[in-house]
């Protein structure tokens, strides 16, 4: 596989070991010539700049803490194990911490490489998953020989007695000084080109189960506004701002009800002409979730 995994201001910067400044220059490193249609899915409130097509699940929801969805080019509401989108439609696809949150990985991977030729995924390696572990995160998953070997977890704490023994002696030094400085350690990046090779551990697995609530309400902390500004300003610079404005979304939609590759504007809505499903379409975003997944 020739894909450039780092872009060379995160070489520069890992080799004089700023490692912090090297991850979060990761977000505007995206390997694809200018040409290329990139959808990323799960981009929630801070998308990578490179995308020219958002997806997320939800207009706001717990899983990324309520911060506000950002939709400030062509973006879609819907769910990665039934994208909206006909086949290689993309040609990348940026799926960068969602996967963990699935129920059925099989499926989301499948889409994934459905509609598109190529694509990233980023999610915690299932070291740090296991012993630091989120109430939204349905799986563990680690790379190994270039393979994502995922697990599907049966309750939000895999291993609650190794979790105790965790937070009562080393959360500090590694969830506080750790990880942190070494991102790239504790995170899984995953490119691949034509399929996805992966395997899951324990396909029967029941990951379907529902989040505890948190002792406490974890709420979106907006942004220093200088630093939103300065996000807001680097989205600006590195996306394709014009060319994202003259997108036609309707041209890549497919049904997710029956998979018609067309669906049809009928006043404020999108209808299909096989399935006669009816879609809103809310504030400029199409909201296409199936029948099923409605009901």
């Amino acid at each position: 596989m020739n894909i450039r995994t780092h872009s060379l201001a995160m070489r520069f910067f890992r080799a004089i070991g700023l490692e912090r400044v090297a991850w979060a220059l990761r977000r505007l490193h995206c390997p694809v010539d200018k040409s290329a249609l990139v959808l990323e899915v799960g981009s929630g409130g801070n998308p990578y700049a490179r995308a020219n097509v958002l997806l997320d699940a939800y207009e706001e929801t717990r899983e990324r803490h309520w911060a506000p969805l950002i939709s400030d080019r062509p973006t879609v509401l819907g769910f990665v194990e039934n994208l909206p989108f006909k086949d290689k439609a993309f040609d990348f696809v940026i799926a960068a911490h969602v996967l963990e949150h699935s129920t059925d990985p099989a499926v989301f991977l499948a889409e994934l490489q459905r509609v598109a030729k190529a694509g990233y995924i980023e999610v915690p390696d299932a070291f740090m998953e296991r012993v630091n572990p989120y109430r939204d995160h349905r799986l563990e998953i680690t790379c190994r020989d270039e393979r994502l070997i995922i697990r599907k977890k049966t309750r939000w704490d895999a291993d609650p007695d190794l979790i105790a023994l965790y937070e009562a002696r080393a959360k500090r030094l590694i969830a506080g000084d750790l990880i942190p400085g070494h991102p790239f350690d504790f995170h899984v990046r995953y490119y691949w080109e034509g399929s996805i090779s992966f395997h899951v551990v324990n396909p029967g697995a029941d990951a379907g189960w529902i989040p505890p609530e948190s002792t406490r309400r974890q709420v979106h902390a907006p942004a220093a506004a200088g630093r939103e500004r300065l996000l807001r300003v680097l989205r600006n610079i590195f996306s394709q701002g014009r060319r994202n404005r003259r997108l036609e979304i309707s041209s890549l939609l497919r049904c997710p009800t029956c998979f018609n590759p067309q669906l049809v504007a009928q006043g404020a809505n999108l209808k299909c002409p096989a399935c006669s499903s009816t879609y809103q379409v809310k504030n400029g975003i199409p909201i296409l979730y199936s029948n099923k997944e409605l009901a």
